[in-house]
């Protein structure tokens, strides 16, 4: 990854929060990542895993992935095995409807998910976790761009804001974070929140302050990142994210301050109605 500042990541963690070792192996075909990631979450927090989608069918050779193509028999069996895994092994209640994308390969991914957890939650479709929503504003132009570049060039173009059609790359970053924010849950329990690759992507490259990725940064199927806030107005928190084992800390208002200087509107943003920003 290319970026513009080192992201504040909090080396002190592992020294200071209890690890989650269980002895029974993860799934299979769960990425590496995932096992490096949920040994190191602390306890007691209001978590949420905002994942991509369990395996699916093949996109072409473009990365162009129709909607219309649903989780293989493989990612059906790894979406509820992971369900069943998470639940039994984290000090964590997944009793939480869940978020995602309108989508069939994210719902049925959620939902297989709560049945591995023996549950049987609501799944509430969110324009946010699909396109357009969290990156594209104009499908028009945007779309065309995506065939004849490729979806990795798209994001990096997304992130150094030099793509019509697209939102400011902090705009769609925000506005994921405030989504999360707002559909916290209880202390002890993890929201779902399941959507695609190229939303994970460009939400992760901003949060960290990347301005170029490269396929080795690309979120595999069925990798998330976990975070959490402290507690506080969502303007003046942080948000903690736990990535591939790596624990990061944003502050909510650098990332306001970031947007501001790029010269947009704060009425663009949607936060949550109880915040007060220009």
């Amino acid at each position: 990854m290319t970026n513009t500042t080192d992201p504040n990541r909090a080396s002190s963690f592992l020294d200071v929060h209890s690890r989650h070792s269980p002895s029974t192996p993860a799934p299979a075909h769960l990425p590496d990542s995932m096992m490096s990631s949920v040994g190191v979450l602390p306890d007691d927090k209001r978590l949420i895993l905002f994942t991509r989608h369990s395996l699916r069918e093949r996109s072409d050779g473009n990365g162009f992935a129709s909607y219309q193509l649903p989780l293989t028999p493989r990612g059906r069996v790894l979406a509820k095995a992971w369900g069943r895994w998470l639940s039994g092994h984290l000090p964590y209640s997944l009793d939480v409807d869940s978020l995602s994308s309108p989508i069939g390969r994210c719902i049925d991914t959620a939902m297989l998910m709560q049945q591995g957890a023996g549950l049987s939650r609501s799944i509430i479709h969110q324009s946010l976790l699909v396109e357009p929503g969290s990156l594209v504003t104009d499908p028009d132009i945007a779309n065309p761009i995506f065939k004849e570049i490729g979806v990795l060039n798209f994001i990096n173009r997304f992130l150094q804001n030099n793509l019509d059609g697209t939102k400011n790359p902090y705009q769609g970053g925000l506005d994921i974070l405030s989504l999360f924010y707002q559909h916290q849950p209880q202390p002890g329990h993890m929201l779902l929140a399941v959507s695609h690759d190229t939303l994970l992507s460009a939400f992760l490259a901003v949060m960290l302050d990347f301005v170029e990725i490269d396929w080795n940064d690309w979120p595999k199927m069925m990798e998330g990142v976990f975070l959490w806030f402290d507690d506080g107005d969502f303007e003046s928190v942080n948000a903690n994210l736990i990535w591939r084992g790596e624990h990061y800390i944003r502050p909510v208002s650098r990332l306001l301050e970031n947007y501001s200087a790029t010269g947009f509107d704060s009425d663009k943003l949607l936060l949550p109605p109880e915040v007060k920003w220009d």
